[in-house]
Parts: C-alpha cells; structure tokens; sequence
C-alpha cells in the first residue's frame, strides 16, 4: 500500500528537497515532513522502477449516494501496484 502526498491537477511531480523549512514545505508540499507532490506522472515513475501499476477508478459502477457514504471523490484514482 503506498500512500504519497498527490495532486491530479499537476501534469508532473514537484519535488524540492533543498527547502527544510516546515512552514514552507508545508505551504509547498501540504505537509511539514515533505518534500515532493506526485503529479499525474506518478505512474509512469513507479514503472520506471519496476513495478506495474493497475490505475482503477473506485467509483466506477457506483452511484451517487454510494459514493457520497464511502467518502470517495469522483476525481480520484487508485494506483494498484505490485511487483515488476
């Protein structure tokens, strides 16, 4: 299970790891801790390295209220990973 700070908004991931101020890698990153945000490349970087990645839509097949009583969003995607 891999749980990274992501914003499917962004085409590529940002990553800086020169900032080390909290204030500001939480401004940047949403998180004090981080250093990066994966963007909709984040696929592909997890390929690169050798894993394969399943993208599924869990909302698929659901209706509104489902969705609403899981707490889903429609936007989100779930990147099913395994061993390359």
């Amino acid at each position: 299970l891999l749980v990274v700070p992501f914003d499917p908004a962004r085409a590529l991931t940002f990553e800086d790891p020169t900032v080390t101020d909290p204030q500001e890698r939480l401004r940047l990153f949403g998180q004090f801790d981080h250093v990066r945000i994966y963007g909709r490349d984040y696929p592909d970087r997890l390929r690169e390295a050798g894993f394969t990645v399943d993208e599924v839509d869990p909302c698929a097949g659901l209706g509104p209220e489902e969705v609403f009583r899981l707490g889903l969003k429609r936007e989100e995607v779930l990147h099913v990973v395994g061993r390359g």
